[in-house]
């Protein structure tokens, strides 16, 4: 593959420079990265130092390309440009050593409604039903610092939450998913918090313990996973996605949880 049809794939991989698809330099063919930190997203060319970022393949025939961004509506950006590992790479992200290549203004398709969640990313809260998360967390085998991280993006702990879009409680469950779980009172704070853990735990089975995957679903559904093959490209669910994993981290920390290292 010649490197102008290396620039195309990927540009029609990030909405956002579409306009400028046959004027990237030589960049890596079929695979851009969808790289998180500190709760934004970036696109690139090659994983990102300090980022978590994730591989997506890009189709040569692909009909349409999936929104990685995440974004919708009109906005602006940089893309950047710099040498990484003795290639020259490509971000949305300005790092360390990155010179401006271009700027850009572009529109990105609509998505469907999603819930986005309450909580604010700000620093963990241990207090509020500790014994309620424990339990649930102990019944469940859902890790407990995750369950958190999603409650306090799902409501900040607020139990008498509800969304614009009918969630309600702790765990900002919407009136049928409370149903299916047998809740009486979706703002009885334990009954919110057994049902949203019961939950999680039938769509990590479901996605084989795949934790992004699960997040996407509890945000936009089953539904929508399973029409996008993935996390499907609404703002609202990979800005909820991020949120979380953020949280998840910060509370893996406040609850003193380290990572086991591997055997030698």
């Amino acid at each position: 593959m010649g490197p102008s049809r290396s620039r195309w794939i990927l540009l029609r991989a990030i909405p956002a420079l579409l306009a400028v698809a046959l004027a990237m330099p030589q960049a890596e063919a079929r695979t851009v990265y969808r790289c998180v930190r500190d709760g934004t997203v970036s696109l690139a060319t090659a994983p990102e130092p300090g980022s978590k970022c994730e591989a997506r393949q890009i189709e040569d025939d692909a009909v349409q390309t999936p929104n990685l961004w995440g974004a919708m509506g009109v906005f602006s950006g940089t893309l950047y440009e710099r040498e990484q590992d003795g290639k020259r790479v490509y971000s949305t992200r300005n790092l360390p050593g990155s010179r401006v290549y271009l700027r850009f203004t572009a529109v990105t398709p609509a998505g469907e409604p999603a819930h986005a969640g309450l909580g604010r990313v700000g620093a963990p809260q241990l207090a509020p039903f500790a014994a309620e998360f424990k339990a649930a967390a102990k019944a469940t085998g859902v890790e407990d610092a995750w369950l958190r991280a999603v409650a306090h993006a799902e409501s900040g702990f607020d139990a008498a939450a509800v969304s614009p879009k009918g969630a309600q409680g702790v765990m900002q469950l919407m009136p049928d998913t409370a149903t299916e779980y047998g809740v009486a009172d979706p703002f009885d704070a334990a009954q919110s918090i057994r049902a949203g853990a019961r939950h999680l735990r039938s769509l990590l089975r479901r996605y084989r313990d795949d934790r992004t995957l699960a997040l996407a679903a509890y945000s936009a559904g089953i539904g929508a996973v399973q029409r996008h093959g993935g996390v499907p490209p609404y703002a609202e669910t990979q800005a909820y996605i991020a949120k979380v994993q953020a949280l998840h981290a910060r509370y893996r920390e406040a609850m003193g949880i380290v990572p086991q290292r591997p055997a030698q």
